[in-house]
């Protein structure tokens, strides 16, 4: 495969601000299982993150609109099992926001009489059997309002604290009982009141702040232990501890130099934790003394590069983590209870749906954040720049001008674009936001500049004014498919006229799914059908098929063809008690063309996937009918979380042989350990090739894979699933809490050695003498069939890398960094894998020189057809972050 290595994509990602866990402490499996992370950014977007005992993915994006922002964010949970978890929002304004999770949208807004709220608190409620019925909302102008949400609404009831100040802010709330709340404020104070009649119970107050800083101390985070003691967090840098009785410091620690803005607390009360910033995040614990216990640090270090802005922990049977984040935009996963013999595990700021696609025949490149699209051009082929033998002699001068940015286009409206497509030549192309579709029509010819581009819009029927959370277009450009209210699919014809060169949308059709069982545990922990919701759509090759799978493991499938095909009584029955929406598509169609779309007879025998699926896609070719299918079948392979690569042939209902014959436990261990998730896949030919945020990897399915040695698989056919769902295979080291792997040996190892050159007068300079950088190669690393003459080499590399200065830790790093591959029947590589991208946001198709996408298909039996790609990467530090503190002896590396 050739690859187009880019950086010039836009993509800034934004910072976080807020963090909640649905279910911060769970009592049960079933709650455990249901538990969400709320990931609210800077751009009004709301992430919904599933732990998945420490797979960490990333179901949804709540997308919002411009001038938007999410400061605060609340669950609500109801133990009723017929009620769902409610999510609560605040942006620096004066409404509260609730979002419905199933269709991804804003539910209801309410507000006060009273300023921007600035921090958000649920009631808790009387009983763990009773619902919550109650927000307080702390405001810029110093009051506190409370927000009725009983009978699943959401309303202003009445103000509970009027300052006579307004130069005061309410920063930070939390409940200490039912009735007690505690608040943070701007002018060195912590104030307790009485939610029953607005009486303020104790005011404890910080002092002055030292030397030569603010004349006013300000809160910017109060939590409360299960024994009632307050901790709080300010701006001198220190750590409170305050009796919860008697409302008097216990005592002060001075843990950070600047600010401290987040805190999080073990359920138990016997762990704090702390960040700030100065990016530092401290660990406390009681330590036990002549005048009794007392809170003291026990583990500090930078894990951001950037101010520690929100915490939230989660504990459960499995897991104990703490999430931090801030303007870097990555959530890191911290250890709680392991922390220390634990690794951290930085998670992706870059979203789990690749904002790119491309239109290989035109070779145009497509990618987009917030409202904004930007296409590009790239002029030469990986042969045109860099030659047939590879030669590097004017690429350099070349690269600059093989790129053109073609148009940029600013969707109307105010919300952020969900999804986008464009059809294989460039022709058309399709924009989804929250609450519209838009359609665009490019009439161009080998454009080479923006004017060669002409741009016109095409009419969108009014069904798809309610927007849509993805949306993809047909191979032939024939179909638009779109996914509405989270999941409910619609299928639009799109008709093109050769006399005056028009593109017409007709009014789409939706195609209704089966009726199946979710787990019972769902809706006793507050889920409700957002399990339901569709994260994966893909179009067969010929167009003629469409697949769809959802965050439960559920792939429905649909066929072009006639009604009178489907004979099925359960269809006919499901049909007429569907809901009122279906006129919308049954009605005045398009009469004019004999097939639609109806559901494939055999959906039905297409096994649940193990785990949620990440990753959906049909192959560039059809195959030949199979016993159990009459016409032309497909192949059809989904990825999951836990690493499931499984092939079906949709048609047939059935999973392809090479599926039945490799199991997950024949995967290489390299795949099967990796953390971070599957965010596409290409085909070529036979092979695929899966990417992700860190990693690049071939499989060859035409290859059965080797059986790994000492595996005690005997039986191919019965470890098809061998694991539950959405668990992963116990590492080394026995259980994880739920973050990174068990430290080894040396882990703590410096990275950089301060060493004096010379004299005293010398001076001195850092010598990197852990991580020693490999010696730069000059073969291809994308060259995977010719990749084999070198293994022996880069073996003895590792080899000795590992056995001089590093030790074990810098041999990992070293083995994480090279490419790795095995090889099978007639020297043909099985498998290939490598680190050397990263953080990968995308990678998208592109036409070769001509002929090249066919060379497959006409050439020699058993030739694998050349593959050209762009593979665009995002790095952190390309990208323009805010000021940040720096402390003494600190500078930018």
């Amino acid at each position: 495969m050739d690859l187009h290595r880019c950086r010039f994509v836009p993509y800034p990602p934004s910072a976080i601000n807020a963090l909640a866990f649905s279910h911060p402490s769970t009592r049960s499996k079933a709650q455990a299982t249901a538990t969400r992370l709320a990931v609210g950014r800077a751009n009004g977007d709301i992430e919904i993150w599933n732990p998945l005992s420490g797979s960490w993915l990333q179901e949804t994006v709540l997308r919002s609109g411009s001038d938007r922002s999410v400061d605060g964010l609340v669950w609500a949970n109801d133990p009723d099992a017929n009620s769902t978890s409610r999510l609560f929002s605040i942006g620096y304004t004066s409404a509260v926001t609730e979002w419905d999770l199933e269709t991804g949208r804003p539910m209801r807004h309410a507000s006060g009489q009273h300023g921007d709220i600035w921090c958000l608190a649920a009631q808790p409620p009387a009983s763990p059997s009773d619902p919550v019925k109650r927000l307080v909302a702390g405001t810029i102008d110093g009051m506190l309002a409370i927000y009725s949400i009983e009978d699943n609404d959401l309303r202003f009831q009445r103000m509970l604290v009027k300052s006579p100040s307004k130069k005061v802010q309410m920063v930070s709330v939390a409940f200490q009982s039912r009735h007690i709340v505690v608040v943070g404020c701007s002018n060195s104070t912590i104030c307790a009141y009485d939610t029953r009649n607005g009486n303020k119970v104790r005011t404890m107050t910080l002092g002055a702040d030292l030397a030569g800083g603010a004349k006013d101390i300000i809160v910017w985070s109060v939590k409360v232990l299960p024994s009632g003691d307050i901790v709080s967090a300010d701006s001198t840098g220190q750590v409170c501890i305050w009796d919860g009785k008697t409302y008097t410091q216990m005592q002060r620690i001075q843990s950070h130099k600047q600010d401290v803005l987040s805190l999080a607390t073990s359920a138990d009360g016997s762990a704090i934790m702390s960040g700030g910033m100065d990016r530092r995040t401290v660990l406390y614990k009681k330590t036990s003394g002549a005048s009794g216990a007392r809170w003291g640090k026990v583990w500090s270090r930078k894990y951001h590069e950037h101010d520690v802005k929100a915490m939230a922990s989660f504990e459960s049977n499995k897991m104990s983590v703490v999430i931090s984040g801030g303007p870097d935009a990555s959530p890191v996963v911290l250890p709680f209870k392991e922390l220390g013999r634990e690794n951290h595990r930085t998670l992706s700021s870059l979203p789990q749906s690749p904002p790119l696609t491309s239109a290989p025949a035109a070779r145009l490149v497509v990618g987009w954040w917030d409202r904004e699209i930007h296409i590009w051009k790239l002029q030469k082929s990986f042969d045109g720049l860099y030659g047939e033998d590879g030669a590097e002699a004017n690429a350099d001068a070349n690269l600059e001008n093989n790129r053109k940015l073609l148009k940029t286009i600013l969707v109307k409206g105010e919300s952020n674009i969900t999804s986008a497509a464009i059809t294989a030549d460039g022709s058309f192309l399709v924009a989804a936001t929250g609450t519209d579709v838009k359609a665009f029509h490019l009439q161009h010819q080998n454009p080479t500049k923006p004017s060669d581009v002409k741009l016109a819009s095409v009419a969108v029927p009014k069904t798809f004014s309610n927007g849509a959370s993805k949306i993809i277009l047909s191979p032939n450009g024939s179909y638009i498919a779109a996914v509405q209210k989270g999941s409910k699919v619609l299928i639009a014809k799109v008709i093109r006229s050769d006399d005056d060169n028009t593109i017409t949308i007709q009014k789409p059709r939706v195609v209704r799914r089966l009726d199946r069982k979710t787990s019972k545990q769902q809706p006793q922990a507050g889920l409700g059908n957002y399990e339901r919701t569709i994260t994966q759509l893909a179009f067969s090759p010929d167009s003629r098929m469409l697949a769809a799978a959802d965050l439960t493991g559920y792939i429905d499938t649909w066929v072009l063809g006639n009604p009178q095909d489907t004979t099925s009584d359960e269809d006919d029955d499901e049909a007429a008690s569907s809901d009122s929406d279906s006129e919308d598509s049954s009605n005045e169609d398009d009469t004019s063309s004999t097939e639609s779309w109806i559901r494939n007879p055999r959906a039905a025998l297409i096994p649940r996937l193990p785990a949620p699926p990440v990753v959906l896609s049909f192959s560039d070719e059809t195959v030949a009918a199979t016993d159990g299918a009459p016409t032309t079948d497909y192949t059809l392979v989904a990825v999951t979380t836990a690493w499931h690569i499984l092939a079906f042939h949709p048609v047939a209902g059935s999973l392809t042989s090479w599926s039945r014959r490799n199991p997950i436990s024949r995967l290489p261990a390299t795949i099967r350990d990796t953390r971070d998730l599957a965010k596409g896949l290409l085909w070529q030919g036979p092979r695929i090739w899966i990417y992700g945020v860190s990693f690049l990897f071939m499989l060859d399915l035409s290859q059965d894979l080797g059986i790994p040695s000492g595996s005690a698989d005997q039986d191919p056919t019965s470890a098809l699933v061998p694991h539950a769902a959405g668990t992963k295979r116990k590492r080394r080291g026995g259980p994880e809490s739920g973050a990174g792997a068990r430290m080894e040996v040396g882990a703590i190892v410096p990275q950089q050695v301060d060493r004096f050159v010379g004299s005293k007068a010398g001076g001195k300079e850092w010598q990197d003498d852990i991580e020693k950088n490999a010696p730069a190669k000059d073969e291809d690393a994308m060259d995977v069939d010719g990749a084999e003459s070198s293994d022996s080499d880069d073996e003895n590399d590792r080899e000795n890398a590992s056995d001089s200065e590093g030790g074990e830790l810098a041999a990992l790093r070293n083995r994480n960094r090279e490419t790795q591959t095995e090889a099978g029947a007639e020297g043909k590589t099985r498998w290939w894998y490598t680190y050397k991208y990263r953080p990968i946001l995308g990678i998208a198709p592109l036409a070769g020189a001509a002929g090249a996408a066919g060379a497959g298909a006409d050439g020699e039996k058993g030739e694998t057809p050349s593959l050209e790609a762009v593979l665009v990467e995002r790095p952190i530090w390309e990208v323009d972050l805010p000021a940040r503190y720096f402390g003494a002896n600190e500078w930018e590396r």
